[in-house]
């Protein structure tokens, strides 16, 4: 009975190195493709923690996705074309009323481009934001109150 279990775990190791050696040809090969939504939402979180962004600005169609669904679309506002080693990114914000417009910009611009650098290993070629309007709200409840 030993023997037959010697002979199974000789014929599982020798298996694994087969599969081994086929694996290590095989990687030379493979490549890793990360999907556009997968960098909307990286990018999509990283606008969030910019002070003086109101809102992502998506749309229609983004707004119509998030209330049937339920859920926070974190992709909303962001277009994104990803080729092999790099991308470009398209932000669509509303900014909150008295920011100053080039330091959310530029600040969007900074933190967008890290964290896709840092978690896709992708070269971030632009990211352009498009300030798609001004959330005055905060400004309307001030005048009310007084």
């Amino acid at each position: 009975m030993e023997e037959k279990e010697v002979k199974k775990e000789e014929k599982v190791e020798k298996e694994v190195k087969e599969e081994e050696i086929t694996l290590t040809d095989t990687n030379q090969s493979d490549e890793i493709k990360i999907a556009d939504d997968v960098v909307a939402v990286i990018a999509g979180v990283a606008v969030s923690e910019v002070s003086g962004v109101a809102s992502m600005a998506g749309g229609f169609a983004g707004g119509i996705t998030e209330v049937l669904s339920g859920k926070k679309n974190l992709a909303k506002g962001i277009k994104v074309e990803v080729g092999d080693k790099e991308t470009k990114i398209d932000v669509n914000i509303i900014v909150e009323y008295g920011v100053r417009i080039p330091d959310v910009a530029f600040e969007i611009q900074n933190r967008v481009k890290k964290a896709v650098e840092t978690m896709t290993g992708l070269k971030v070629l632009e990211v352009n934001v498009h300030v798609q309007g001004v959330n005055t709200e905060a400004k309307d409840e001030e005048k009310d109150g007084e």
